[in-house]
């Protein structure tokens, strides 16, 4: 029994040796078919030779775990949206250390603030009660001040150890701009400095239309040299981006041309002053032409003068 056994093993051996090595010479034969094959092997032997002679440092499994977990946090951080929160906890433990080393800030001057309070320029620059003079950095606290649309122009001072000096430029408030049924207060330069929220802005002249903000220092500074005009007008519309309506608070529209503006106010001031045209019941006084005026009554002034001019029934009574 024992010899049979044997003598079957044997033959299960070599069988499966045959397999492997007609395996192996079916392998061989096909890659030496296969073009470029020699050249692969080769190359395979070259790169793979210095790699496998190489032998990593200690600690390298360590350090390149702990590479991964860092890129792995960082990532959900920055994916979870929480990199502003993190970024904010680092800098106030970065200025607690640098405040207990002595470069608190213990001392603000500000200049140059009129429509934003000492509170708001401070926020607008990112100096908080927790924030160290050696860590605030004075160019970036420039660029935060002068994105706020009321400043102009801002400098950021740090007087070590412990003092800042921070001075901005501010905007004036020019005139109220609507467009879209939105209404903003603008700069002079047509620079939107806010929404129109405040009553303390309602005095001031309000122009209308897309492009308006940009033209309205030119344009008012004409309407500035006729007083008796100025005092009158409740809006100035810009008309296809070329020209200006004048809306009055009495309810007339001056149509004023596209150039020489000026001419045409003072024309509308001398027919005010000697014929009271804007006492009239009238709307529209059209000064698009530069050689005549056209007037446009209301349709009730209109409705009064077609009666005027019918013919008066004739009596049918007798002399007596």
């Amino acid at each position: 029994m024992d010899g049979r056994r044997r003598l079957a093993e044997s033959l299960a051996d070599g069988a499966h040796a045959l397999r492997e090595a007609g395996s192996a010479l079916a392998w061989r034969s096909i890659g030496s078919r296969l073009p470029f094959a020699g050249k692969l092997r080769r190359l395979a032997r070259r790169w793979s030779g210095p790699l496998a002679s190489q032998k990593l440092p200690r600690g390298t499994g360590a350090i390149s775990f702990a590479l991964l977990m860092a890129a792995t946090i960082g990532f959900g951080i920055v994916r979870g949206g929480h990199a502003e929160a993190v970024n904010a906890e680092l800098s106030d433990a970065r200025d607690a250390i640098a405040n207990s080393l002595g470069f608190r800030i213990t001392s603000i001057a500000l200049a140059g603030g009129r429509q934003l309070t000492r509170e708001e320029v401070l926020t607008t620059a990112g100096v908080t009660g927790r924030t160290s003079l050696l860590f605030l950095d004075a160019t970036v606290a420039r660029a935060r001040l002068k994105a706020n649309p009321w400043i102009s122009e801002a400098t950021v001072l740090k007087l070590y150890p412990g003092r800042l000096h921070i001075a901005v430029t501010e905007r004036d408030a020019f005139a109220l701009w609507q467009k879209g049924g939105k209404v903003s207060v603008i700069a002079i330069d047509g620079t939107v400095v806010e929404p129109y929220v405040s009553a303390r802005f309602a005095k001031l002249p309000m122009v209308v239309g897309d492009g308006a903000e940009v033209k309205a220092r030119d344009f008012l500074a004409i309407v500035d040299q006729f007083p008796s005009i100025r005092e009158q007008v409740r809006a100035a519309v810009l008309v296809a981006n070329r020209r200006w309506n004048l809306k009055l608070a009495n309810g007339i529209d001056i149509r004023l041309p596209e150039d020489d503006v000026a001419a045409a106010l003072g024309t509308l001031v001398r027919l005010d002053r000697d014929k009271k045209l804007l006492s009239r019941d009238i709307d529209v006084v059209d000064l698009r032409l530069p050689d005549r005026v056209t007037v446009r009554q209301t349709d009730g002034a209109f409705a009064a003068r077609l009666e005027s001019l019918k013919p008066k029934p004739k009596s049918k009574g007798g002399a007596a």
